[in-house]
C-alpha cells in the first residue's frame, strides 16, 4: 500500500512502521505524506483504540531528507515543512493516543515526531538530539514539540548545542515515559497500549482532545472549557455505564458513545 510505511493491525492496537533504513527512516515529503495518510486509514477504523509508530532497522528517524533540502526555493522549502506541520498535526488530532516505539536514534524532526507523539517508550539504546544548528539550519519546527515535551533550560541547551541525550535523560526531561532494555521495547510499548485500550474509546478520544486544547490555555479558561467538557462527558452513556459499573462492582461494558 505504501512505499516507505508498513501498516499492520493486531486486535484494538495499529502499528505503522517507518521502513526506510537504508536511508536511516529520513522523513521525506513521500514518508511524510504517507504517515499522514496511515493515521486518518487507522484513526477511521471503529475497531482501533491505540497506535503505535515504529521503525526499521537501526535508526528511528534522522529527521528531514537533506537531500531535499539543497538546492531548493523558499516555496519548496515552505512546501516541506508545511506537510511536516501537517504531519505533527495529525498526530495529536486523531482519537487515538499515538505512541512511539524509539529503538534507536531519533534526531531533528525524528526527535519532533517523538515529541509530538503522546507517549513514547524507548531502549536503552536510544539517543535524541536536535543537531541542526552545527549544519547551519537551526530545528526551528521541532523546537516547537521538543520545548512543548521538556523544561526550556535543557530544550534551549538541546537546540544550541546539537548535542544528543541518552534515554535515561529524555525520560527524566519528559522526552519519553518509559526506558527498557531492547529485547523488551516492542513488548513493553504493546503493554502500555493495551492498558490505554481498555478504556472508553469515547473517553480517549475526549480526553486526548481536551487536552491539547487546554494546555496552552492560562488557568481560568482551562477550567472553564474543562468544566464543559467534563460535563457533556459525564451525561455520555459510557461515562455513566462506567460509574455504575464501579459501583456495583463489576467490569464496565462500552460502547463508545
Amino acid at each position: 500500500m505504501y512505499r516507505h510505511l508498513l501498516l499492520q493491525n493486531e486486535g484494538s492496537l495499529a502499528i505503522l512502521t517507518l521502513n526506510r533504513p537504508e536511508r536511516r527512516n529520513a522523513l521525506s515529503l513521500e514518508l511524510m505524506r504517507e504517515l499522514i495518510d496511515g493515521l486518518e486509514a487507522v484513526s477511521a477504523e471503529g475497531s482501533t483504540r491505540a497506535v503505535i509508530l515504529a521503525a526499521a532497522g537501526k535508526v528511528f528517524s534522522s529527521g528531514h531528507d537533506l537531500n531535499e533540502l539543497v538546492n531548493g526555493t523558499i516555496a519548496d522549502y515552505r512546501r516541506i515543512f508545511d506537510v511536516c506541520t501537517q504531519l505533527m498535526t495529525k498526530i495529536q488530532s486523531i482519537p487515538q493516543p499515538v505512541i512511539a516505539q524509539v529503538q534507536g536514534i531519533a534526531t531533528a524532526a525524528g526527535c519532533q515526531l517523538v515529541a509530538t507523539c503522546d507517549l513514547a517508550v524507548a531502549s536503552s539504546e536510544a539517543t535524541f538530539a536536535t543537531p541542526g544548528v552545527k549544519n547551519g539550519l537551526f530545528c526551528s519546527t521541532p523546537m516547537v514539540a521538543l520545548t512543548r515535551a521538556v523544561g526550556r533550560k535543557r530544550a534551549m541547551e538541546m537546540l544550541l548545542t546539537g548535542k544528543p541525550i541518552d534515554a535515561l535523560s529524555a525520560q527524566a526531561a519528559g522526552l519519553i515515559n518509559r526506558v527498557v532494555p531492547p529485547a523488551e521495547l516492542e513488548a513493553e510499548t504493546r503493554k502500555l497500549a493495551c492498558e490505554i485500550s481498555a478504556a472508553s474509546p469515547l473517553t480517549i478520544s475526549i480526553g486526548k482532545q481536551a487536552y491539547y486544547a487546554q494546555i496552552e490555555l492560562d488557568q481560568p479558561r482551562a477550567y472553564a472549557y474543562a468544566k464543559e467538557v467534563m460535563s457533556m462527558n459525564a451525561a455520555a452513556y459510557d461515562a455513566q455505564e462506567g460509574i455504575t459499573a464501579f459501583l456495583e462492582k463489576r467490569p464496565a461494558c462500552w460502547k463508545g458513545k
